[in-house]
């Protein structure tokens, strides 16, 4: 089958587009509006050309992508979302040395001839609608903790009085609100959709995972099973997640002590770990797991690490079977 590829540099308002014909040169189609009428004269123009398959090609930019991404799907298009640091580093061993809008879309176009990343599917949209609602909650979160750190400094020097300590006041009365208003929204949000708060339900079962970080690991499996189509596994979720083993040797004289990857979200990895930390401290499978890697020497670090991946492990397990943790069989592993 002939594809047609295509590279799509997003911004705000327009689209930059190229397109790449198998190892034919990419070639540069034209900007459009970053709106449906510009999609609308995208897809003529692409119709134009005839092609028996499109796969289009874009970075994440901040949530700009998805009205096209989108509709591209609506048209039956193929959509890939990249990460942008294997972009980069792919423009690196090209060669390329200029940036601009047009150059990027020629260069999403080249990338997606030689690469073939992976299809990009949307999130059902209960599942993304949740997501918005975490992420909004820890926006929030850092907000609140930026305005009592700056409540806390003026307080120290004696500074906190006037305009400035009113304002601080308003402001963080306003953000504390609205964070209960988003805490709100979430249990509505579960209460009108009772699988995804029975997925949360059985997830709380398993051990590290508790009321903190079990909604952002079930938006994650979410990810990871619609972006397999729930054949993938545990060893990829992990390497997907960045919590894979990362070696670095070199014959007898390079060596860096061995790492993770930390490839994917770093808000989800953080929860794991924080979970793992918190996991390990009970009479739990995922503590026996813990101690045991303690007893052969392995350091704290790691095998706090270990005890993340094992966690998420047992989580994928839970939502790929859709059923509840086993206690008695997790003490085997």
């Amino acid at each position: 089958m002939s594809i047609l590829y295509v590279g799509v540099d997003v911004s705000r308002k327009h689209l930059d587009v190229a397109t790449c014909h198998g190892e034919a040169q990419a070639v540069f189609l034209g900007k459009f509006t970053n709106d449906q009428a510009g999609f609308g004269q995208l897809a003529q123009a692409l119709q134009d050309l005839k092609a028996s398959a499109i796969h289009l090609v874009m970075e994440p930019t901040g949530g700009y992508e998805q009205l096209l991404a989108r509709f591209a799907i609506a048209q039956g298009w193929r959509v890939s979302l990249p990460n942008p640091a294997q972009v980069r580093d792919w423009a690196r061993a090209e060669g390329r040395r200029s940036k601009t809008d047009r150059q990027d879309a020629l260069l999403l176009a080249r990338y997606g001839a030689h690469a073939h990343p992976p299809e990009w599917c949307p999130l059902p949209v209960p599942v993304e609608a949740l997501e918005a609602l975490l992420l909004r909650r820890e926006d929030l979160q850092a907000m609140l903790r930026q305005e009592l750190n700056r409540q806390l400094a003026l307080q120290s020097r004696d500074a906190y009085h006037g305009p400035v300590a009113r304002s601080l006041d308003a402001s963080i009365a306003a953000i504390t609100q609205a964070l209960t208003e988003i805490e709100q929204a979430i249990q509505d949000h579960l209460d009108q959709h009772p699988d995804l708060k029975q997925q949360a339900k059985w997830l709380r079962q398993v051990p590290g995972v508790g009321k903190k970080n079990a909604l952002f690991i079930l938006v994650l499996l979410h990810r990871w099973s619609t972006l397999t189509q729930r054949a993938g596994s545990s060893k990829g979720l992990t390497a997907y997640v960045g919590l894979d083993p990362v070696a670095f040797t070199s014959g007898t004289s390079v060596y860096k002590r061995p790492g993770i990857s930390r490839k994917g979200n770093k808000i989800v990895r953080h929860y794991l770990y924080l979970g793992a930390l918190g996991g390990v401290r009970g009479r739990n499978a995922l503590c026996v797991f813990y101690q045991r890697l303690l007893a052969r020497g392995k350091p704290k670090k790691l095998a706090l690490v270990a005890a993340a991946r094992k966690m998420l492990t047992w989580a994928w397990a839970v939502f790929r079977n859709q059923t509840p943790f086993n206690h008695a069989l997790s003490y085997a592993h």
